[in-house]
């Protein structure tokens, strides 16, 4: 009878482990990308839906006093990739307290509100630095036509084309900075 010379004990060998190693790390090279993606993303979605809570207090405001309030851009420098606690830093009725809008928790984005001389026409803006590359990500929104895009007092990270964005509809600045508009 003749007997096995080379008989394999159970466990993996080198280079299936070489291979497994290497079929994670090229797992890991697609999603990370994609999983920052998806993180930006969620982050530009606070701008997006705090210009929207700001149109309905501008709205709100009209309804029982007949103009538009402005606010100063707040808080006073633009927060980076790291979240932030709101700082108003305007007063009496022509800040966010006046507008009756506070947002919740801590923010990405620094909000701004400007309105026209007769009070008939507001513009709201958001801009941030979600990725921290110095480079502002700036969200818009403008009611009324007559509007000139003078900032309000206080800082405007990046200049928004306000005179690009459809009346009554938040939309990207820029169009690098996204395609979403509601």
């Amino acid at each position: 009878m003749m007997s096995k010379i080379h008989t394999r004990r159970g466990g993996f060998t080198l280079i299936e482990l070489m291979i497994v190693v290497a079929i994670i790390g090229i797992l890991a090279a697609i999603a990370i990308p994609n999983f920052l993606k998806f993180q930006l993303k969620a982050k530009t979605s606070e701008g997006k839906t705090n210009l929207a809570a700001i149109r309905t207090a501008e709205e709100s405001v009209f309804a029982e006093y007949g103009s538009y309030v402005s606010a100063p851009m707040s808080p006073a420098t633009v927060p980076n990739n790291t979240k932030q606690v709101f700082s108003d830093t305007g007063t009496g009725s022509n800040s966010f307290g006046g507008l009756g809008w506070t947002p919740e928790g801590n923010i990405y984005f620094v909000y701004g509100v400007g309105v026209d001389a007769t009070g008939s026409s507001f513009w709201a803006q958001a801009d941030g630095d979600i990725d921290a590359d110095t480079t502002y990500q700036s969200w818009g929104y403008r009611k009324g036509s007559a509007l000139s895009p003078a900032s309000p007092t206080g800082i405007v990270a990046a200049a928004c084309a306000f005179t690009s964005l459809p009346d009554e509809q938040v939309g990207p600045c820029q169009p690098t900075f996204g395609r979403s508009v509601f």
